[in-house]
């Protein structure tokens, strides 16, 4: 039997495919726009691309920013808010990751101004109306439709060049929204379609990508992955394993997609035996013959990524702490919130121990 849910879409204009960012000015002439504003990071890479869509569009852009950074502190966007009144800024143009999609999000949500976003990794975040801010150290996250995108340009070739880790960890971070929208209380026959699709289709191809970077038919199916992983993330509640990554971000200062990497498999073991049958489907989705935290566990493995917290700059006595936060404001989760057994979890993931389904201990 199918259980009752509540469904109503909202995703962006959506445009895939191979050399589409030839499209952007199409686009900034469909919105009107005559002052656009570029936001990105100041990266060579990105700022290369800046300069190939500024060359496009010629006298329709005002200016550049490249403040963005992860976690999206608050004073970050301020201080691009300052730059985009000072330009008149009636359209924002935002080219990266996460970080630069995030940043696009909060000037949209101050100022109203559309926002067309082409992503350059899989973090799936320009499909959603969320964004996370950090304020004194402390990320926060909300959902309003006024954040969502107004066009997503999604350019395959674009991702020809990501950097083999970024394109895993980033990877790994799509498949999370996927795993955590099967067992979110929100979930619809629809959404559940996307995320073992998303799944199916990220896992597959971060394979091939391994020995075969320049493989173009598993660069877009990396790129549809994270366009569904951000579908799911937009529409369906996230869970411990958001939160933890939250709380690892914006409290401590660690890097957003590395994170997501080293955490998925513990959380999918917390929550194991509570959403056994969503687990199950994804052991299916991506023909695994072992359980799923332990099959992600072994493509991390594969494809070189990192492992533990440790590798990236955790500092042991803090786990407690992260414990602390992780399991202080109750949200839904199929397993119940133990601030021991998430510690647990912690110290499993901060050593680059295998997951542990705990009930087996």
């Amino acid at each position: 039997m199918v259980a009752p849910f509540t469904f109503q879409a909202h995703i962006p204009r959506t445009i895939f495919g191979s050399g589409t960012l030839a499209k952007v000015p199409e686009e900034v002439n469909r919105l009107g726009a005559k002052r656009v504003m570029i936001v990105t990071e100041n990266t060579d890479r990105q700022i290369d691309l800046a300069n190939k869509i500024s060359a496009s569009l010629g006298d329709l852009v005002a200016g550049v920013c490249l403040d963005a950074v992860m976690h999206t502190p608050e004073e970050v966007t301020l201080k691009a808010l300052e730059q985009a009144k000072s330009l008149n800024a009636d359209c924002y143009i935002s080219l990266g990751g996460g970080s630069t999609v995030g940043l696009g999000k909060a000037l949209t949500i101050r100022t109203g101004v559309p926002h067309i976003t082409i992503p350059t990794t899989y973090a799936g975040s320009e499909a959603t109306p969320i964004l996370g801010e950090t304020v004194n150290n402390l990320k926060t996250t909300r959902s309003d439709p006024k954040i969502l995108p107004t066009t997503i340009i999604y350019d395959v070739d674009l991702t020809l060049s990501l950097p083999a880790q970024l394109t895993f960890t980033s990877g790994i971070n799509a498949i999370a929204h996927c795993v955590e929208a099967l067992y979110s209380p929100q979930i619809n026959p629809i959404i559940e379609g996307v995320a073992l699709s998303g799944i199916s289709n990220m896992y597959k191809a971060l394979l091939t990508l391994k020995d075969s970077p320049n493989d173009i038919d598993a660069r877009s199916q990396a790129l549809s992955g994270a366009w569904a992983a951000g579908v799911c993330l937009g529409h369906v509640g996230m869970a411990i394993h958001h939160k933890l990554c939250h709380t690892l971000g914006g409290s401590f200062g660690l890097p957003h997609a590395q994170v997501h990497t080293v955490v998925l498999p513990h959380a999918m073991a917390y929550n194991f035996n509570a959403a056994h049958a969503a687990m199950e489907k994804i052991r299916v989705a991506i023909g695994s013959d072992i359980d799923a935290p332990q099959a992600f566990w072994q493509l991390e493995k594969t494809l070189g990524t990192v492992i533990s917290l440790k590798e990236l700059g955790m500092k042991e006595e803090d786990l407690p702490k992260a414990a602390d936060i992780a399991s202080t404001a109750q949200y839904p989760n199929p397993a119940p919130l133990e601030r021991e057994k998430l510690l647990l979890l912690l110290e499993n993931a901060y050593a680059g121990r295998p997951p542990v389904i705990q009930s087996r201990m």
